[in-house]
């Protein structure tokens, strides 16, 4: 996917304890949701300790690589050269369990796609080279 800062070095830190699981999720070409061995509850983003019973015993779940459009935003002005307006930023809805409510993330289609929410999208893998995978998402296609 061109525009998605390959091309000026953007690249996330992969090695933080908080995040380092998601990134090698990723690595792997695996969408994952961080998970309290404690109570059970899924939190995006990460963080050093549950939101609900605030353990430190946290691992990673993999969930759905499909989902649905939450909201987005279309982009005008170009703030960096590694996204070249207009780009639409969305917030994508992903269910990890059923009967749980949905976990979010974040992503980035070029141009203003006609999105409309609960949009079905799929996650991608985009890789940065040397082992740095980002997930993203795009359309999916509807019958």
């Amino acid at each position: 996917m061109s525009g998605y800062g390959q091309d000026v070095g953007l690249r996330p830190v992969t090695d933080d304890p908080d995040t380092a699981g998601f990134f090698a999720a990723a690595a792997e070409r695996r969408l994952v949701v961080q998970t309290c061995a404690d109570c059970g509850h899924q939190q995006q983003p990460p963080r050093p300790r549950c939101r609900s019973c605030h353990g430190a015993a946290l691992g990673w779940e993999d969930v759905p690589h499909s989902g649905t459009v939450h909201t987005w935003t279309v982009v005008e002005h170009q703030i960096n050269p590694a996204f070249p307006a207009p780009y639409t930023s969305v917030l994508v809805d992903v269910v990890p369990r059923t009967g749980e409510p949905p976990v979010r993330y974040l992503g980035y289609l070029p141009g203003r796609p006609a999105l409309r929410i609960g949009s079905p999208v799929r996650a991608t893998f985009v890789d940065f080279g040397e082992g740095v995978v980002v997930p993203n998402w795009e359309l999916a296609e509807t019958d």
